[in-house]
């Protein structure tokens, strides 16, 4: 292996516990109108099932998406312009993404010690590296964490809108960052911690997929993909 390239939320930094506040928030306020207009019991969103199923790793609309298909509600589209409070799949998104850059104004971002040692050690021992993230904050949460000097390339939710990439488990957005570091995927080592991220990983044929088990869904990131898996980077520099 010659590269690395990790996902942000849950690998490198601790957002992944801001983002599905954000989504318990947002999501539960929805399903609340939804079942008052339509005589339906209120679920809530589940912030293990659901979130890990349906949301984590995948770009925000495709979240929304996913998420209301599996209550078996369909919403229109409309266009990432939508305003916070339009009752689209876009709508929704940016309602959670006003409440993740607030937390992350008020410094709600956190890094995992272990995974700065390993970036520490992977720039020391010549390797390359790419953040590949499905979050459009991904520079905002990279500088506020103070890492963004140790990653050379950076692929992310804002990119996969301009250049109309897939999101995960789709490869495409590792497939660029490997591209942009000019590493073939079989030298690159992909680091996940979300199911849809080791789908991608596995799909994209890359050298080794390692998950990283936050939340103890170890089985589960084996089974779509992870060929080791480890709960924390840390693990890998012994």
């Amino acid at each position: 292996m010659t590269a690395c390239l990790f996902d942000l939320d849950g690998v490198l930094t601790q957002t992944a516990l801001v983002h599905n506040a954000a989504w318990k928030q947002t999501f539960d306020a929805f399903l609340l109108t939804w079942s008052r207009h339509h005589g339906q019991p209120f679920v809530p969103f589940d912030t293990g099932a659901d979130y890990h199923q349906y949301v984590d790793g995948r770009q925000r609309a495709d979240g929304v998406r996913t998420f209301l298909a599996s209550r078996g509600i369909t919403l229109p589209e409309g266009t990432p312009g939508d305003g916070p409070d339009a009752e689209t799949v876009n709508g929704i998104g940016n309602r959670k993404n006003i409440l993740v850059l607030q937390k992350i104004q008020e410094g709600a971002v956190q890094v995992y010690p272990g995974s700065v040692d390993y970036l520490h050690a992977a720039v020391a021992a010549g390797l390359r590296r790419a953040v590949v993230s499905a979050s459009a904050n991904c520079a905002d949460v990279l500088r506020a964490a103070g890492i963004t000097e140790l990653l050379e390339v950076r692929v992310d939710g804002v990119t996969a809108r301009e250049q109309h990439l897939p999101g995960k488990p789709a490869p495409d957005t590792f497939l660029v960052g490997a591209k942009l570091l000019g590493v073939a995927p079989e030298q690159c080592a992909v680091f996940e911690d979300a199911l849809a991220g080791v789908a991608a990983g596995k799909a994209g044929g890359f050298g080794i997929v390692i998950g990283v088990d936050r939340v103890g869904q170890a089985d589960a990131l084996r089974e779509h993909g992870a060929d080791i898996v480890v709960q924390d980077l840390a693990e890998l520099l012994k």
